[in-house]
């Protein structure tokens, strides 16, 4: 069994060595690293090619620009039985691994919990999970996604059917996963911290409540859950009718 971590990155030469390297020291030989760049402009692609680790391959985003081609790009390349997603600024915390692979067994997509930090690494919340009663469920996630890619890992058939990413651009890639991975398979949320989750300016996610998280007018709030919900439900039915073919 192989595992793929898919990092998307774009100017992260500020963090990027530390999030590789606490990778690196719990993934195995055989697994890999995907890192596409979305044509970052400063010392990323120097600092991870200074790793020499040939588990690491480097790719890079042709496509349209963006924190979602970028990452639909690192997919398209993972070969892994298992697919982890990782922040380029994030640090994974020992053990998360390990754990994530063990709930793989019985499910088909696994959502760790996470310690929120500054950008020193200072904890700041114990737990990503409380601020928004993080879980499963389709309407509560439409609501408030509880949903971060960072926290987040797969197996293929979650991936084969969340591929390609709808062509709508208000589905965000880490609610989409979530909601495939529910559509398709057993989803479980793991209370155990297993990720240092650093806040800083650049992040692309923001945290706070439906209200807070954005600044876009309320309508294309409401909007962007509508054209989710249809996604969601297009694959939804899509899926039981390919199950009840092979009957």
């Amino acid at each position: 069994m192989k595992i793929s971590v898919c990092i998307a990155t774009y100017n992260g030469e500020k963090f990027i060595s530390e999030q590789i390297d606490s990778i690196l020291k719990q993934i195995r030989d055989s697994d890999e690293i995907i890192v596409s760049d979305d044509r970052s402009t400063d010392r990323t692609l120097e600092i991870v090619e200074h790793f020499k680790d040939s588990r690491i391959r480097v790719i890079h985003n042709q496509g349209k620009k963006g924190y979602t081609p970028n990452f639909q790009n690192a997919l398209k390349q993972a070969d892994g039985d298992i697919i982890f997603i990782s922040d380029q600024d994030d640090v994974w915390l020992p053990g998360k691994y390990n754990a994530v692979i063990t709930n793989l067994k019985n499910y088909d997509l696994i959502v760790t919990n996470s310690k929120v930090t500054d950008e020193a690494l200072n904890v700041t919340n114990e737990s990503f999970f409380n601020i928004y009663n993080s879980g499963p469920g389709l309407f509560k996630n439409l609501i408030c996604s509880t949903y971060y890619g960072c926290c987040m890992a797969f197996n293929r058939k979650v991936l084969i059917y969340a591929m390609p990413f709808p062509e709508n651009t208000e589905v965000s890639v880490d609610l989409w996963l979530g909601l495939v991975g529910e559509a398709v398979g057993r989803v479980k949320f793991i209370k155990e911290p297993y990720l240092l989750y650093r806040r800083t300016g650049n992040n692309v996610t923001q945290l706070g409540s439906l209200m807070s998280r954005s600044k876009r007018p309320l309508h294309m709030k409401i909007y962007k859950r509508l054209i989710t919900l249809i996604s969601v439900l297009n694959l939804t039915v899509k899926y039981r009718l390919r199950i009840k073919s092979h009957q």
